[in-house]
Order: C-alpha cells, then structure tokens, then sequence
C-alpha cells in the first residue's frame, strides 16, 4: 500500500505529469506569441494565406497537445496497438503504390 502513502503526502505522479503538459503548451504559446510579433507574411500570398500562417504554429501545436493529452488518459497497450496499426497501414499502402508505378513504368 506503499501507493496510498505516496498520495497522503501529496505525490499524485499523475497531476504533475497532466500539469507538466499544460506548463509546456502554455511556454511553446508565449514563445509563438514573439513569432508572430517578428514574421511578416509574404506579399505575394493571398489574403487566407496570411490568415492560415499567423495560426498555422498554434494550431499545431494545440492539435499535438490535444492527441499527447488524450493518449496520456489511454491505456498504453491501446496506443502501441494504434501506433502499430497506423505504421502497417501505411507500410501496406506504400508497397501497393509502388507496385502500381513500377506496373505502370514496365
């Protein structure tokens, strides 16, 4: 019961990790709040173009930190079964693409 001692005394491992995570995503913020500040969009570039790439970073990097958030609240034979499933899908997918162009050049 070693584990119900450690929360008595505050050591809720769990938290800090959940804590951790919304410290960096709010630093990785601030640090592309100056970005912004020093980078000028190209004039050649539309006017959605300039609105796509002033969000561009933050939106990534929200998407990143929604996925870690939720993959940390998942089991992690789950998300090795989900790794695993997206890596050989993939795999597969690039062999029978270079089938086809290999099909196609002969």
């Amino acid at each position: 019961m070693k584990r119900d001692g450690d929360r008595e005394k505050g050591h809720d491992h769990r938290l800090v990790d959940e804590n951790m995570i919304v410290l960096k995503m709010r630093i990785q913020e601030l640090r592309m709040r100056d970005q912004e500040n020093q980078a000028a969009p190209s004039n050649g570039w539309m006017e959605w173009e300039n609105e796509l790439c002033k969000n561009y970073d933050s939106d990534v990097y929200e998407a990143i930190g929604f996925l870690q958030i939720l993959l940390m609240n998942t089991r992690p034979i789950l998300v090795m079964g989900v790794v695993a499933l997206i890596m050989c899908s993939t795999s597969t997918s690039l062999v029978i693409v270079l089938f086809y162009l290999l099909g196609i050049v002969m």
